[in-house]
């Protein structure tokens, strides 16, 4: 595809309280936000969200390896393979998005929003009763499956005040973010099983560790981490060590090997605390692995609404949280339309 321009914004978005899990604690999130804008005027927006604090590229990088692309005449695909996943997810999602855009306008047509997502509250790690009436609040706003984040404080008593706060009908999965061991992991996860949790999403870092895990408990492993690509999801499948797969686009690098994933382990898609493009993105591929299960999906609620998280936005306009349900915007391409003055606003 030939380019007219490449836009490269950093900015970020801070939280409306601090977020705490096993790996440290933001008050913010930074991320880049890429618009490609093609010889007919059109723009596509993609979105990168460096996951710095999991060893992951810093945002510095990503922001150099989007900048490159204005050296570029012409975009091609074979050359994302150099890229960091979370550049290459900005592109492809960019991509997308500019694709949707030029189809809508060939066919003078106003695209209709997409199928509304269910998704999970996340809530963040504190002392039980005040994590407890966080449940409350997301369960007043319509959600009925709560993703807890332990491993940075009383595990079983967060879990056991969410269950008893949301009651026996809820669904309540948990995610370690690798911060145990395996004795750890098999010993907590072993007193949760009582509390009927739907998932535990990397108990630990490996799969060697967690298939440990998966042969000693019977809460269903979700892997996080650890499967960030296709191949990754065919190695844990033949070792035992998930039977699930919670994927970010900017982990694994964009909406196609999100895709691939799912092919081989059944997934549901989580927010790398995104922005508003990403979340967008995220429910696009929500829509795909829907219809690839059947219509159906898997019947797991998707953790992408963390933008209720945050304190304010750079979109005008965006996907919106009701009862429990993400609802992607009216429009072309993934519908999305930036505020200017509060993208500069946000700058970094």
């Amino acid at each position: 595809m030939r380019l007219a321009s490449v836009e490269v914004i950093p900015y970020a978005l801070p939280f409306k309280k601090p977020y705490v899990t096993a790996r440290g604690t933001l008050t913010r999130r930074e991320m880049v936000l890429l618009r490609l804008r093609d010889e007919d005027g059109l723009i596509g927006l993609g979105e990168a969200v460096p996951l710095s604090m999991r060893g992951g590229t810093t945002l510095a990088r990503v922001a150099a390896e989007l900048e490159a692309l204005d050296d570029l005449d012409e975009l091609r695909e074979e050359w994302l393979p150099s890229l960091s996943p979370p550049a290459s997810c900005a592109v492809l999602t960019a991509l997308m998005d500019l694709r949707g855009r030029r189809t809508a306008a060939a066919r003078g047509s106003h695209a209709e929003s997409g199928d509304p997502v269910p998704c999970n509250a996340t809530l963040i790690a504190g002392e039980p009763a005040a994590v407890a009436e966080d449940a409350l609040r997301w369960a007043a706003e319509g959600f009925a499956t709560f993703k807890l984040k332990l491993g940075a404080g009383d595990d079983v008593g967060q879990a056991r005040a969410v269950r008893e706060a949301v009651g026996a009908g809820s669904r309540i999965r948990i995610d370690a973010n690798a911060a145990w061991d395996v004795p750890a992991a098999v010993r907590t996860l072993r007193e949760l099983e009582e509390l009927d949790v739907e998932l535990a999403e990397q108990p630990v870092a490996t799969l060697e560790g967690m298939t440990e895990v998966a042969a000693a408990t019977a809460i269903p492993i979700a892997g996080d981490e650890s499967v960030a690509s296709r191949a990754d999801a065919k190695r844990a499948k033949e070792a035992g060590a998930c039977s699930l797969a919670g994927v970010k686009l900017s982990k694994v690098g964009g909406p196609e090997e999100a895709i691939a994933i799912a092919e081989i382990l059944p997934s549901y898609l989580s927010s790398a605390l995104d922005g508003p493009v990403g979340i967008a993105a995220a429910a696009e591929v929500a829509q795909t692995l829907r219809e690839q299960a059947g219509g159906e999906g898997i019947g797991l609620a998707h953790g992408l609404a963390t933008q209720r998280l945050f304190a304010s936005t750079v979109a005008a306009v965006e996907c919106e949280l009701r009862d429990g349900m993400l609802h992607p915007p009216a429009g072309p391409g993934l519908g999305v339309e930036i505020d200017e003055q509060a993208l500069q606003a946000h700058r970094i």
